[in-house]
């Protein structure tokens, strides 16, 4: 960010705090300034094809494109690119001086409810390059790594009973005075729990990713929930577990001041009040970590309500991209007291019902995250930046440089203008030649983190501009539902806008949900972190 915008920002921050009846109009001007530094939504193109179509322009099991598909002819091989991120011989892992492990883990719950690549368990079945550039996403921030992406998979995560008690729930059990969600599969892991399987005994919800690497002991601590990547690692189950706590406890309070509604309104009221506190915790928490400014934005959907770049939702290619932050996770991470390689906690929650939630979220917020950029990357997750950086090829994604005009900054001329350091430099001439060739997914990378901030400039950006654009964009928080007081409170009650109200954090819904924290921290920004002293 220039000294100019940064020094804005700071003024803004500050008249903000003195005159608290301007905080409203700044924050709306802020985020407008965020958002608009590129053209909106509607995208011209998409994955389907090089060129503007009716069906690249409606068919949204494509993804949209920020910019028209470019070819860049004789790219290094891709192991030479991976090397750019492997910690050099002799060396350790990069601290990130801001965040810490629940950053990250928020980070790709967050992203792995939309950004939703077309990715099978068995490659070897014929996916071509075609089926690798659509998605499966809803192109909504809705939760549905805990609801399910479909009628049918929401159906079998439900309760769906008219008990009181029981009412508009999630199907859970108690183990040990701890809710969690049911498991997938049955003891010893070979069958799926019937409660989530058809009448032919097929699966209703989708087979968790990677599934093929599992023991039956790995099997045996996943959960049915509603999406295939929500199991991925404890620090992402927990999330699941968190927001199915807090729906379950609304839907009971709503169910007992609202006897005469029936499952389906209790679940419907339920969802709402977690899906929009869902979305305070992306702005007031997460987007707030990465900012690099001295302003604290707030999710105020009327922000939205007559922007130009109020426009449907649909993810794009660069943004399934972007998001790719590998190099924040550390190669090992400490779980009660135990320093584990980060590989063996994928697809295992045993960390997670053994300690419990609130340790779960204490242990994660005491680990520090590594610093996002080139050469920082654990040794098992290189292979993920390498596929990454084929799948940015596979979609044909223009040059780095492309995406520095498009999005407000000026365009590097030299390997300096990237990064400062001679040796980066020097390798970065060596893989690409001239700047103009840098791959859009490597230089994402290639840039100094942002001072006081997580993540590098053009990412950083483009983040901001996705985020306030397709969360403040929600239907829930649309004029004619948040903005309605009579339809407000019909939709989500007053003892579900209370609840909204209390929350800003992930440990405000810990606290409600779970056993106490006292004195502990838990947070994504480390705990005595101060701006202006990196």
């Amino acid at each position: 960010m220039s000294g100019l915008k940064s020094l804005a920002y700071s003024v803004a921050a500050g008249v903000s705090k003195l005159l608290p009846g301007l905080r409203a109009p700044i924050n709306r001007f802020a985020i407008g300034r965020l958002v608009k530094v590129t053209r909106a939504r509607p995208h011209p193109w998409s994955t389907l094809s090089d060129h503007v179509s009716w069906r690249g322009m409606t068919d949204r099991s494509y993804s949209a494109r920020h910019l028209p598909a470019q070819d860049t002819p004789d790219l290094p091989e891709i192991s030479r690119v991976g090397n750019l991120f492997r910690v050099p011989d002799l060396e350790e892992q990069r601290l990130c001086p801001k965040s810490t492990c629940l950053f990250p883990a928020f980070a790709q719950y967050l992203t792995d409810g939309f950004i939703r690549t077309m990715i099978s368990n068995d490659f070897a079945t014929g996916e071509t390059i075609e089926d690798r550039r659509r998605n499966t996403s809803n192109h909504e921030i809705d939760l549905c790594p805990l609801y399910g992406r479909t009628i049918e998979q929401v159906r079998a995560l439900r309760t769906l009973s008219e008990h009181p008690d029981e009412r508009g729930k999630l199907k859970s059990e108690v183990i040990e005075g701890e809710e969690w969600p049911l498991k997938l599969f049955q003891a010893g892991g070979n069958a799926f729990n019937p409660d989530f399987t058809d009448s032919e005994g097929q699966p209703l919800l989708d087979t968790p990713l990677g599934i093929s690497h599992t023991t039956s002991e790995m099997r045996e601590t996943l959960f049915a929930v509603g999406g295939d990547r929500a199991n991925a690692a404890p620090q992402v189950s927990m999330l699941n577990v968190l927001f199915l706590r807090e729906h379950n406890r609304l839907a009971g309070i709503i169910s007992a001041s609202n006897p005469g509604w029936n499952d389906d309104r209790v679940f419907d009221a339920a969802r709402a009040c977690t899906v929009v506190m869902f979305i305070k915790i992306v702005v007031e928490e997460y987007i707030n970590h990465i900012n690099s400014t001295p302003l604290m934005l707030v999710a105020d959907p009327s922000a939205a309500w007559n922007a130009k770049w109020n426009k449907p939702n649909w993810i794009t290619a660069e943004f399934s991209l972007l998001y790719r932050w590998h190099s924040l996770i550390p190669e090992r991470m400490t779980w009660a007291g135990e320093s584990l390689p980060g590989g063996a906690l994928r697809l295992n929650n045993t960390v997670l019902t053994l300690g419990g939630l609130t340790q779960a979220f204490v242990d994660i917020s005491g680990n520090r995250a590594t610093e996002l950029g080139l050469h920082n990357t654990a040794n098992f997750l290189i292979e993920v930046e390498e596929l990454a950086v084929n799948q940015a090829r596979e979609n044909r994604i223009a040059p780095f440089v492309e995406y520095q005009s498009a999005f407000g900054f000026d365009r590097a001329k030299s390997w300096a203008d990237i990064n400062p350091d001679p040796i980066t430099q020097a390798q970065l001439a060596d893989l690409y030649g001239t700047v103009d060739r840098l791959e859009f997914y490597t230089g994402l990378f290639c840039q100094p983190r942002t001072k006081d901030g997580p993540l590098p400039p053009l990412l950083q950006t483009m983040v901001a501009v996705d985020a306030f654009s397709q969360a403040l964009t929600n239907p829930l928080l649309s004029e004619s539902v948040w903005g309605d007081p009579k339809v407000q409170r019909a939709t989500f009650t007053y003892e579900g806008l209370e609840a909204i109200g209390n929350t800003r954090t992930l440990a405000d819904i810990l606290k409600r949900n779970s056993t106490p924290i006292g004195d502990r921290f838990v947070g994504m920004t480390r705990q005595g972190w101060k701006r202006g002293q990196e």
